[in-house]
């Protein structure tokens, strides 16, 4: 019998490729053989991991060369060249995973890998890194658009059909999830939200116990087939396996952990804008005397 083979693709940024390569390295501990696929500036693999390597039609799409991962789009002009040049890498993507996988997961910000899969018959399983809780709240706003029921952006609105009573205002919600009509949304974004509903399969990287109201509605009433395998972090069993993942700069992670030991426990507040958030030097200037003055 063949060896079963689990290929990975996911989107290039830090913060998805981090777990799908913890995910990657959960399969191998289990006698699975797994490969990464991604491109030649986001190949730092573990050894027992293989690697395919496609090439990014940066130059070709706009973007400046070498241009591969999310953080080094310089502008959100350019989101959208990004955008076109992971999709170029369809035909040469499914080159490969005709001739070597079984089994395939790929990122929820990669939706033509789905009919990819379907093309070579395999089973494709979406990847999401967020939860359970985060795709039921994101169906339903989609679903019944309970936003457009208030008078304001500041109005409390609640989030219907739920296991517990969600409110949210709409400066809570992203600009996509404020779209009234799904005819305005972009076709990328919309491929993307239809995309659960197509695949074999989603797998969360969570764990039941966290969340077992929405683990259960998101099988039940949203007729998602889903797996929990999380945390990914937990297989990596060293500390500095942890601590030295992702964009390494070691004379700016001493830097800051000499301030964090500096202060008073509880007394820092950490806030994230997320992994494609572009600001000027004036903008960010403008947040922390904003964030200073609250």
């Amino acid at each position: 019998m063949d060896q079963l083979h689990f290929s990975f693709f996911p989107l290039m940024a830090h913060g998805h490729m981090i777990p799908t390569l913890d995910m990657a390295k959960l399969v191998a501990s289990c006698g699975v053989k797994a490969t990464i696929i991604t491109t030649q500036r986001n190949r730092q693999v573990g050894n027992e991991i293989d690697i395919h390597l496609i090439k990014f039609q940066a130059v070709e799409n706009g973007l400046p060369e070498g241009c591969e991962r999310l953080e080094l789009v310089s502008s959100d002009d350019l989101l959208h060249n990004f955008s076109m040049a992971t999709t170029m890498m369809k035909e040469p993507f499914q080159a490969a995973s005709s001739r070597m996988s079984s089994q395939l997961s790929s990122d929820m910000f990669l939706p033509w890998t789905n009919d990819s899969a379907a093309n070579i018959n395999i089973p494709r399983l979406d990847f999401h890194g967020t939860s359970y809780f985060a795709l039921c709240v994101t169906d339903s706003v989609r679903r019944y658009k309970p936003f457009m029921n208030v008078s304001s952006d500041s109005d409390a609105f609640v989030v219907p059909n739920l296991p517990h009573q969600i409110k949210l205002t709409r400066t809570e919600l992203s600009p996509f999830d404020r779209i009234k009509e799904e005819k305005n949304m972009s076709p990328m974004i919309k491929e993307v939200r239809e995309l659960g509903l197509k695949g074999y399969g989603v797998i969360f990287n969570s764990f039941s116990e966290l969340e077992p109201d929405y683990a259960e509605y998101c099988t039940k009433v949203l007729g998602r087939k889903t797996w929990t395998i999380g945390p990914l972090s937990l297989c990596n069993m060293d500390i500095e396996d942890n601590a030295e993942r992702g964009k390494k700069s070691s004379t700016d992670k001493h830097k800051c952990m000499k301030w964090l030991d500096s202060k008073k426990p509880s007394s820092i507040v950490y806030i994230c804008f997320g992994s494609v958030a572009i600001f000027t030097a004036s903008q960010m200037q403008e947040l922390a005397m904003g964030i200073e003055a609250s």
